[in-house]
């Protein structure tokens, strides 16, 4: 079915300057970069083009990667740009969504900048994520669950916001051998340590400012139900894959649903990947800042074509290619 795959990244590798040459070449990804800032109040260019400390926390990147992202879009379409169906990765997903012709760039914007408040405000002390390296999968799964289950040392809770569950479990399945951990920080120190000795290569602990798709964010999920609630949704015009069920989304009435959970849910990067090359794709294409999920996708299967559009230069790269 699918033979060219539009791919959208998530928060973590946003950089000053991300889309610069765009906004300045292109009226149609200016006009992306005035729409977001219409719709959230926010300067969305001075964010993303000039140096500041507020590029790198949830609530500014989300919609920073997110106007970028679509502007980049809007450019490759109307440079003639097809592809036949799109993902992405977490922040990533809304774009998918947009290209989907689901959901209104100015929805979107709307949607994520109250995305990126919430999750910044739920985001509770004492959480934390782990990129495992090395092991497999239904290992990890299996850890994360022991884990859980089993709960905190005798006085542990003390350390930590009342209330908050003592749980790990996966957030992300990047690729067949990095899966990300998340959850509150004693449980995910405990599962690394088990891992660890169970053969995995690395249990790095990632520098972020929460314990993001775990089921201490659904909270933010809750509140991001009520954003949604006021968006009217088309009819998807082109299929995208979700990010909670690695499958794909052609009915409107499950979009709300899957965008409210995957706050709190893994993120099935791999199911994805591997759904869509049994179903015949043969190119992806990444668009937005960085290159992690071609780096993701080769780590899949070598040998899938791909490619990354996030400069200029790799813009002009892929079209005297094409």
């Amino acid at each position: 079915m699918a033979k060219r795959v539009l791919m959208f990244p998530g928060q973590g590798s946003q950089y000053i300057g991300m889309g610069r040459a765009f906004y300045d070449q292109f009226p149609e990804a200016k006009e992306v970069f005035d729409k977001a800032g219409e719709v959230t109040g926010l300067d969305i260019a001075k964010l993303c083009f000039e140096e500041n400390d507020q590029l790198n926390i949830t609530e500014y990147t989300q919609i920073c990667m997110l106007t970028e992202e679509v502007a980049l879009l809007k450019v490759l379409l109307a440079k003639g740009f097809t592809f036949d169906v799109c993902t992405g990765l977490s922040l990533g997903e809304y774009a998918a969504v947009v290209a989907s012709g689901a959901m209104s760039m100015e929805d979107a914007f709307k949607v994520v900048r109250n995305r990126g408040i919430f999750m910044q405000e739920a985001v509770p002390a004492g959480g934390a994520m782990n990129a495992v390296i090395g092991l497999d999968p239904e290992v990890i799964e299996k850890v994360c669950a022991d884990v859980t289950a089993e709960g905190p040392a005798e006085g542990a809770d003390a350390d930590f916001p009342a209330g908050l569950p003592y749980v790990v479990s996966v957030a992300n399945y990047n690729n067949p051998k990095q899966t990300v951990i998340t959850g509150r920080k004693d449980a995910v120190e405990k599962a690394a340590e088990i891992l660890s000795g169970q053969g995995a290569l690395k249990c790095v602990p990632l520098n972020v400012s929460g314990p993001f798709h775990s089921k201490l964010l659904e909270g933010a999920g809750e509140k991001l139900g009520e954003v949604l609630a006021d968006v009217e949704l088309n009819d998807v015009a082109i299929p995208y894959v979700a990010n909670v069920t690695a499958d794909y989304v052609n009915q409107k009435e499950d979009i709300k649903p899957l965008l409210i959970k995957q706050v709190s849910s893994s993120v099935r990067f791999t199911q994805t990947i591997e759904l869509l090359v049994r179903d015949g794709a043969e190119e992806f294409v990444e668009v937005g800042p960085g290159h992690t999920l071609t780096g993701f996708v080769k780590k899949i299967d070598r040998g899938l074509k791909t490619a990354n559009i996030d400069t200029f230069e790799d813009f002009e790269k892929y079209f005297s290619e094409a």
